[in-house]
């Protein structure tokens, strides 16, 4: 397999050490992880799949990503979505609604500390 991913991060050290993880082990693409304040749309048209991490539901610099979402259609994309909390999940499922991207099952992170084998196993149902 090959292609582009885009993980999308609201920029805090448990996210982005999530999402250099999930970019860890996604072998054979080409992964970028991108801070929500650096977010450009472009980025997430090119990708094949994406992936939206946030440690805590409604963060600031989500404002325009949101707003992206909610006038673009990505029914034929896979998103998966992670956090460290129940909240920030609902919080990204609502968020991701309106766009119909295909989300599969979000990944809880609660003590900050995933093991591979498991993230292996996320990952297999989003690719």
């Amino acid at each position: 397999m090959s292609g582009k991913a885009l993980i999308i991060t609201d920029g805090t050290d448990i996210i982005q050490s999530i999402a250099q993880s999930i970019s860890d082990e996604l072998t054979g693409f080409k992964a970028k992880i991108c801070p929500a304040e650096n977010f450009d749309g472009t980025d997430l048209l090119s990708a094949d799949f994406f992936f939206i991490g946030c440690e805590n539901q409604n963060p600031e610099s989500f404002a325009y990503l949101e707003d992206m979402l909610s006038h673009i259609n990505f029914a034929s994309r896979k998103c998966g979505i992670f956090s460290t909390n129940e909240k920030a999940i609902k919080y990204l499922l609502a968020a991701l609604k309106d766009c119909e991207a295909d989300v599969r099952e979000p990944l809880l992170v609660p003590n900050s500390k995933i093991e591979k084998s498991a993230l292996k196993n996320w990952l297999k149902i989003h690719l």
